[in-house]
């Protein structure tokens, strides 16, 4: 079964009335900037098809709620295994380590833990739990021409949840934009643009082979996808993340530019330097996620792309 036949078809048009709809959240962060124009509140999804390598976000990775452990933080004290009933914690060498087979996610060892090194990652949420959150802050979307921003992970893997949460911004007049690696199922794609103000779309490598070999899928769905959207007339902001190693030489940029000129729906382009947070994120995790780590690159490279860029036509705006 390939990544996309997990998504489920979309129903939402059908039988919303029927179901109280809910979707898996790993947080929700309050006054950004960086997603979108304004002042704004993203939404990140759990759940994503791709497998990046260097992934900021790695906990989003699963569409499941998931244990986490900040070793750093842990005193070894033994609490987290006595309150556990499902066996599913031990110490080796006093550290607790978790079996994510046996773990029922109770929370019981969250609760005990007063070094506050344990936690569950992301919860179940009703679109209207989600609503209350957002609806915080509309005077500072007002005020500020911001919005919501729905990011992952992929939101576009759980396209009801997704399809609900724009629906109900859109009756209240919140700007909508969805931050999206575009890997979904052109139906999908199609049902969330009615619905979406702006899309960030992350394109990572336009020679597909590669692109399979950093993220574990090819980009050619991708491509097409946000062939689509511009087509649609969607408005577009491109973002590239800056991978010294992977994506940062002058042809796939040059590359990079010329598919980004061919689409009308382009207004920007977004450069966002490698960070290694995503690789320190991912030691809390109790499944065993492996993230290459490389160097973050200069000011003079991220200028000499951003130049690059800008010979076709665009603004080009480094950090997102």
């Amino acid at each position: 079964m390939t990544d996309l036949e997990h998504i489920s078809p979309v129903r939402h048009r059908r039988n919303k009335s029927e179901r109280r709809i809910t979707g898996c959240v790993f947080d929700i962060k309050k006054y950004a900037i960086h997603d979108g124009p304004g002042i704004r509140t993203t939404v990140f999804f759990k759940g994503c098809p791709l497998q990046c390598q260097w992934c900021q976000n790695p906990e989003g990775w699963r569409r499941y709620p998931e244990h986490g452990l900040r070793r750093g933080r842990c005193v070894g004290c033994g609490q987290c295994v006595e309150v556990c009933t499902a066996q599913a914690i031990s110490l080796v060498e006093d550290q607790p380590v978790t079996d994510a087979s046996k773990c029922n996610l109770c929370g019981e060892c969250v609760n005990v833990c007063a070094a506050g090194a344990r936690e569950i990652i992301g919860q179940e949420m009703a679109v209207s739990e989600v609503m209350v959150e957002i609806k915080k802050d509309v005077i500072f979307y007002d005020q500020s021409g911001g919005g919501v921003t729905f990011s992952g992970g992929e939101p576009l893997m759980q396209p009801d949840f997704l399809l609900a949460l724009l629906e109900q911004c859109q009756t209240q007049e919140i700007h909508t934009a969805v931050d999206t690696s575009c890997y979904a199922k052109p139906e999908i794609v199609e049902m969330v643009s009615e619905k979406t103000d702006l899309f960030l779309c992350d394109l990572k490598h336009m020679d597909s082979d590669v692109h399979e070999r950093f993220t574990g899928v090819g980009n050619n769905l991708i491509l097409d996808n946000i062939r689509r959207l511009s087509e649609a007339g969607k408005r577009i902001v491109i973002r590239i993340p800056v991978i010294p190693g992977f994506n940062d030489d002058r042809a796939n940029i040059e590359a990079t530019g010329k598919f980004a000129a061919s689409l009308p729906g382009v207004s920007r382009m977004d450069l966002l330097p490698y960070n290694r947070g995503g690789k320190e994120k991912s030691a809390r995790l109790t499944a065993d996620v492996k993230l290459m780590q490389t160097e973050t690159p200069d000011e003079e490279k991220m200028s000499s792309i951003a130049e690059n860029l800008n010979n076709y036509g665009f603004e080009v705006k480094i950090g997102g």
